[in-house]
């Protein structure tokens, strides 16, 4: 199984642990993935790493797809990929929450199903530089023909000759969204993916191949494990429910939060009721330690060696094409041997 590195996004000052990303390199990774939520962007940080690696591919988990127009998303990844190097770039979407959405990015909400559709299609038909771009969409279309138009907008061709084979994996979790991601992407980001739920997203993704005549070769899995190398278990699993407490608590409304749904399908109903209780009455502390040991557990890969090694052979047999860790040093070098032992 491939191994990716996920770094995420910047807090409040911009750190870009380059001397990690290098290593990971050299241990054989395959992927470093970034991301963005409403401070630093994750396209920017990856035209740093490619100028600072060789080979590692750089990939978006995620660009919001609120944050851009499809015409600019394929722009940007297409320069990155010039820059990089053909066929170093992946490029991940998400919708992210209407909080974000609305609240950040000044757009409705919409339909996203229809929107992620129209945005793929329309960043692989820029891609592929077939001719100039037009797109009759469920809620985009180019030319803009809606409120406001002044009615002489022109298809358009690129003037970069672009990479037409940038993979496009989304970043989804429910019913119809990971079906439509089977169907018109190259690999699928999944949101709260652990071994014990893997059946649960099997005939979905079927659905979706089959509608696209795909085969399963064709379609990858990239899942993500916190990785933390420690003789002390329980205090590695506390040291991951501050995030988990934020993005099931608060991360999106109380009647909208896809963390907090992605908890109840994993089978912690009344964990995630209770945690987004405890949040948004601001009693964060309560709130972390209300995060179940075991809903942790099942998410990461922590403890010595030989624990996470065990751990390792379910999320291999899980149906994943790759792992994305987010650890530190000593984790990349363990799950680098780790890995080496089941090639």
């Amino acid at each position: 199984m491939k191994l990716g590195l996920m770094l995420g996004y910047s807090g409040a000052h911009m750190k870009l642990p380059v001397e990690l990303v290098q290593k990971a390199e050299k241990l054989g990774y395959e992927t470093v993935w970034t991301a963005e939520a409403y401070g630093s962007d994750a396209i920017t940080p990856l035209a740093y790493l490619a100028a600072c690696t060789e080979k590692i591919k750089l990939g978006t988990a995620i660009i919001q797809l609120a944050g851009r127009t499809p015409a600019n998303a394929a722009m940007s990844m297409a320069t990155l990929d010039a820059l990089a190097g053909e066929g170093r770039v992946i490029c991940g979407i998400g919708v992210s929450g209407p909080q974000i959405v609305e609240g950040w990015y000044g757009q409705p909400w919409g339909r996203p199903y229809h929107r992620i559709k129209d945005y793929v299609t329309i960043m692989k038909k820029i891609w592929a530089r077939e001719g100039p771009v037009s797109h009759d969409g469920e809620e985009i279309s180019l030319p803009y023909t809606g409120e406001g138009a002044m009615g002489i907008g022109k298809p358009l061709q690129s003037i970069l000759h672009m990479n037409p084979n940038i993979p496009i994996y989304l970043g989804t979790g429910m019913e119809a969204t990971v079906k439509l991601t089977a169907e018109i992407a190259d690999g699928w980001l999944p949101l709260g993916f652990v071994p014990e739920t893997a059946k649960l997203y099997e005939p979905w993704i079927e659905e979706g191949l089959k509608r696209a005549g795909k085969t399963r070769d064709q379609f990858d899995i990239q899942a993500m494990a916190n990785v933390h190398v420690t003789s002390d278990v329980k205090g590695a699993l506390d040291r991951l429910k501050p995030n988990i407490a934020l993005y099931v608590g608060g991360m999106g409304h109380k009647s909208k939060n896809f963390h907090n749904e992605m908890m109840i399908r994993r089978g912690y109903g009344d964990a995630a009721a209770r945690i987004q209780e405890l949040y948004l009455a601001k009693r964060k502390d309560e709130a972390i330690a209300a995060v179940p040991d075991e809903f942790v557990d099942e998410g990461a890969l922590v403890g010595d060696k030989e624990r996470i090694k065990k751990r390792y052979r379910a999320w291999e047999d899980s149906g994943i094409t790759a792992l994305t860790v987010w650890s530190d040093e000593l984790g990349l070098e363990t799950m680098a041997d780790i890995a080496r032992l089941n090639y």
